[in-house]
């Protein structure tokens, strides 16, 4: 005779978190504390989009880099921002406990709609700060026409 065992969603939920770690090679510490080496993924910066009857705009969070390392491009219909975020090496008499923060390069693209004026792109960075503005051009700016009643 079999016995019975009840199912446990949560168990199953825990298994499946456990492959997917081992997957894609990640050792993040789980709800129970059980794991505490961390690998780092890699880093991706966030990134802000907005706009308004005049333009978009673009504003990328860049902590620790210099403007140099950093290329903004508009090519074919895309914004491409990338650069490169080094990491710290360690240093005589200074060790490091734990590297949280993700270093390494990235690439981020974008569609801009058909509207943006791609002659007359602009950035600046600023305090770890990259804001590029996407003027609209100027026949899809919202016109109003006056109506005459007769």
């Amino acid at each position: 005779m079999s016995a019975l065992t009840s199912w446990n969603p949560l168990r199953e939920l825990n298994s499946l978190e456990s492959r997917l770690d081992r997957l894609f090679g990640l050792n993040w510490p789980s709800r129970n504390g059980e794991k505490e080496a961390m690998t780092v993924a890699q880093w991706t910066p966030l990134v802000d989009i907005s706009e308004d009857s005049h333009e978009y705009l673009v504003k990328a969070e860049l902590p620790e880099l210099k403007k140099e390392e950093v290329k903004v491009s508009v090519e074919n219909g895309e914004l491409t921002i990338s650069g490169e975020r080094k990491g710290e090496k360690e240093e005589k008499g200074r060790k490091f406990h734990r590297i949280e923060r993700s270093y390494g390069s990235f690439l981020r693209s974008f569609s801009l709609p058909e509207t943006v004026n791609a002659d007359k792109v602009s950035a600046e960075f600023k305090d770890g700060m990259l804001s590029v503005h996407l003027p609209k051009d100027e026949k899809a700016k919202p016109k109003s026409i006056e109506v005459k009643v007769q």
